[in-house]
């Protein structure tokens, strides 16, 4: 049944006959109106409010890293620095070329799907080294271009040093290629017992230089940068845990098959004692 109401002539404009909004009394009139939305419009509104917030999020984070970039310096005097910092430590400028096997070590405890190349795209890089922000202090968990950062630029462990880090190692990869990156690490990065720089270290642990170094060998080099390994004399079951992990990640980036990891897991990789870097042997 529907009720109509009539409403006063000429009220308003209008006539006689016009009518008001009619109240219906059928159920499915009455209650069309009350109805709440369906499960997929709630959906589709949650879906709605993640975009936007997604977008204001991806917005504000553009604008922060544009600002970072022109507050930061630029890179283009790294190799300066490096050269700068091997005087310091008494290690030679420029340090012996990267073997492959270490360079391949080094690339596979950063990411050990990385397999070589030019590495990683910028924006990935930056994704990588923001999310990583958080994190605690020392070398670990950043990129290798995020750890040149730490080492030339910007040493520190607070919460700026970090982004600052981020974005200057997003600068160095837009500079440099992926060797250059690597030969400069090798040459500051420190490596515990006293010896900075991958000559100094190769000698001082092996008694042998770069070119001449084992899987193994390379593996536990690469794995002595991270805070908390420890030499490998002190705290040789922890390097050697490290090296095994490392070679790991080789087989994953497909540099090392598992029967060749294996076997390199069982090599000695350490002699008696340590020999100071004069002492190594220039012949590859």
């Amino acid at each position: 049944m529907t009720v109509r109401h009539r409403a006063p002539a000429g009220e308003h404009g209008i006539g006689p006959d016009a009518l008001l909004p009619r109240l219906s009394l059928v159920p499915d009139e009455l209650f069309r109106s009350r109805r709440r939305p369906g499960r997929c419009h709630r959906i589709v509104r949650r879906l709605r409010r993640a975009v936007a917030v997604g977008a204001a999020l991806a917005a504000l984070g553009a604008l922060t890293l544009g600002a970072l970039f022109l507050i930061t310096p630029g890179v283009g005097n790294a190799r300066e620095l490096v050269r700068a910092q091997d005087r310091a430590h008494h290690g030679a400028y420029p340090g012996p070329r990267v073997p492959r096997r270490f360079a391949a070590a080094l690339m596979a405890a950063q990411d050990p799907t990385s397999g070589g190349g030019r590495g990683t795209d910028p924006p990935a890089i930056a994704g990588v080294s923001l999310a990583r922000l958080p994190g605690g202090g020392g070398q670990g968990g950043a990129t290798i271009y995020q750890q040149l950062a730490k080492l030339l630029y910007a040493p520190g462990g607070s919460l700026a040093a970090r982004a600052e880090q981020a974005v200057l190692g997003l600068k160095l990869d837009l500079a440099y290629t992926k060797p250059q990156i690597v030969q400069m690490y090798a040459d500051v990065a420190y490596f515990g017992h006293g010896l900075y720089g991958l000559a100094a270290a190769s000698c001082g642990y092996f008694g042998k230089p770069p070119a001449r170094l084992s899987w193994a060998q390379a593996a536990m080099l690469a794995g002595l940068v991270a805070p908390g390994t420890g030499n490998p004399f002190s705290h040789p079951a922890r390097a050697r845990a490290h090296a095994a992990r490392i070679l790991g990640q080789l087989v994953t980036a497909h540099a090392l098959t598992s029967a060749q990891a294996s076997a390199a897991r069982r090599q000695p990789p350490l002699p008696a004692a340590a020999r100071p870097a004069s002492h190594c042997p220039n012949s590859p």
